[in-house]
């Protein structure tokens, strides 16, 4: 595992312990940045179900201002630490021990708003509706941001979720790749960018 591109290109990214994560390959990582990026001209992301890190740190690589990562295994944040810290990025970076829930009221709670979500949830677990639903409440995402879920391809997520729309959908082998975004126009009240 490695970043693909950008300003940390190539640098090895640790795994996390045991077979309780499984990190996205750098083949699916360099897809869903062909889909939304390639690269970033500034904006905030947010890796949810971080893991190793792999797709904020990505993110930042190829531009994005500052990441907040959030996981809630212990080895997952000690492992993102050490990814971050081999690619010279704690000053953009902040990084919870948290679950998604509590980490999204923290986030209501001090108005931050992101231009990249990245949702990579346990596939056991599959909760990606309802994420997206309390994301589209709260106002997380930037009137232009977009929301990338990773999840089994067995799982049929619906064109609309919240008040977002999928805009695209890929299958790489076992894994699926979607994307949401507001619809526009936008409605007021739901901009935080």
């Amino acid at each position: 595992m490695r970043v693909v591109s950008g300003s940390c290109k190539g640098r090895p990214l640790k795994a996390v312990p045991g077979v309780s994560t499984r990190p996205t390959t750098d083949k699916v990582k360099e897809a869903i940045f062909n889909m939304i990026g390639p690269y970033f001209e500034g904006g905030a992301g947010l890796d949810l179900f971080a893991g190793s890190g792999g797709l904020g740190i990505e993110a930042l690589s190829r531009g994005l201002d500052t990441g907040i990562f959030v996981d809630r295994d212990p080895k997952a944040i000690m492992t993102i630490k050490e990814n971050i810290h081999a690619c010279s990025l704690e000053p953009r970076t902040e990084v919870y021990r948290n679950d998604a829930e509590r980490a999204l009221k923290a986030l209501k709670k001090r108005e931050l708003g992101f231009d990249y979500i990245f949702l990579d949830p346990p596939y056991k677990k599959q909760q990606l509706v309802s994420l997206l639903e309390r994301i589209y409440e709260d106002g997380r995402l930037t009137s232009r941001g977009k929301i990338v879920c990773e999840h089994s391809k067995d799982v049929q997520l619906p064109d609309n979720a919240g008040g977002f729309e999928k805009i695209r959908s890929e299958v790489y082998g076992v894994i699926a790749i979607s994307i949401f975004a507001y619809p526009y126009p936008i409605q007021e009240g739901n901009d935080n960018g």
